[in-house]
C-alpha cells in the first residue's frame, strides 16, 4: 500500500462518484478510502453505497450516514430514506469511526469531521488555530485516548472544502467533497511510493446537468434544494 485515493462526502451524487472512480482508475492507485457521508442530499444513495462497497477498501461513517437512520419529520429526507434498502441501512450501521495506518513511518489518521464526533464541524476559515490543532488529538472514539503517540497526518471531510496546512505537530488535510464541492468533484491522492509522503488534490469535472436531470426524472422530493446544493454548495 503506497498510493491511496481518499474520497469523502458523496451525498448520493452518483454522477460525480462515477466520474471520480473513473479518474482514480487511471492513476495507478493501490487503495481507495472513503471518509463518509455516502448518502443524503442527493437522490441515489443506494447506488452510491453499492459503488463504494465495490471499489473502496476502507470506509468510515459520516454525520449523514448516522442521521439518515433516524425517524425524521421531513418529506424530502423521508424520500431519500425510502430509496435505501435494509441492506444499505445495515451497511451504514456497520461502518467504523476512523482509519489509522502507517505510511513511510508516519501515522496517518482519517475521520469524517473530528476525532471526537462526526457532528463537530471544524473549518479553518471560521475557527482559530487551536481548534484546528485539536484535530490531532487522541480520543475515546479513536481508541487512543491514553496513547503517547499522536497522528502525523490527518485527513478529514465534512466541510466540502479542500484545505492543506502544515503545523509543527503534523499535516492537516481536508479532502473536499465528491458530491457537493462548489466547483468540481474533489478528492486526494496520498502517494508514499517514493519513500516520502506527498498529497495531491484532484479535481474532476462532471456533468451536473445530467445529475439534476436524473434527480428530476426520479421524482425527487426536494429537487429545488438539491439543485441549489449542486449549483451553489451550501456547506453542509
Amino acid at each position: 500500500m503506497s498510493k491511496i485515493a481518499i474520497i469523502s462526502d458523496i451525498h448520493g451524487n452518483l454522477t460525480a462518484l462515477k466520474a471520480v472512480l473513473e479518474d482514480i482508475e487511471k492513476r495507478g492507485v493501490d487503495q481507495i478510502f472513503c471518509l463518509g457521508d455516502l448518502v443524503g442530499k442527493g437522490p441515489r444513495g443506494s447506488e452510491c453505497i453499492e459503488l463504494v462497497r465495490m471499489h473502496c477498501d476502507k470506509v468510515i461513517y459520516g454525520n449523514w450516514d448516522v442521521f439518515i437512520r433516524d425517524e425524521i419529520d421531513n418529506e424530502a429526507i423521508n424520500w431519500i430514506q425510502n430509496r435505501l434498502t435494509d441492506e444499505d441501512y445495515n451497511y451504514l450501521s456497520s461502518l467504523p469511526f476512523y482509519i489509522d495506518f502507517e505510511l513511510n513511518g508516519k501515522l496517518c489518521r482519517c475521520f469524517h469531521a473530528s476525532p471526537r464526533s462526526v457532528y463537530e464541524r471544524i473549518a479553518p476559515e471560521y475557527h482559530p488555530t487551536e481548534k484546528c490543532l485539536s484535530l490531532f488529538e487522541n480520543s475515546e472514539e479513536t481508541d487512543s485516548l491514553h496513547s503517547t503517540r499522536t497522528p502525523d497526518m490527518i485527513f478529514y471531510g465534512d466541510i466540502h472544502l479542500t484545505w492543506l496546512r502544515t503545523y509543527e505537530i503534523g499535516i492537516l488535510c481536508n479532502v473536499g467533497s465528491v458530491g457537493l464541492d462548489v466547483v468540481d468533484a474533489t478528492y486526494v491522492i496520498l502517494d508514499g511510493s517514493h519513500g516520502a509522503n506527498s498529497i495531491n488534490f484532484v479535481r474532476v469535472p462532471y456533468d451536473r446537468e445530467t445529475e439534476l436531470r436524473e434527480a428530476k426524472e426520479l421524482g425527487m422530493v426536494g429537487y429545488e434544494g438539491y439543485y441549489k446544493e449542486i449549483m451553489y454548495d451550501q456547506f453542509m
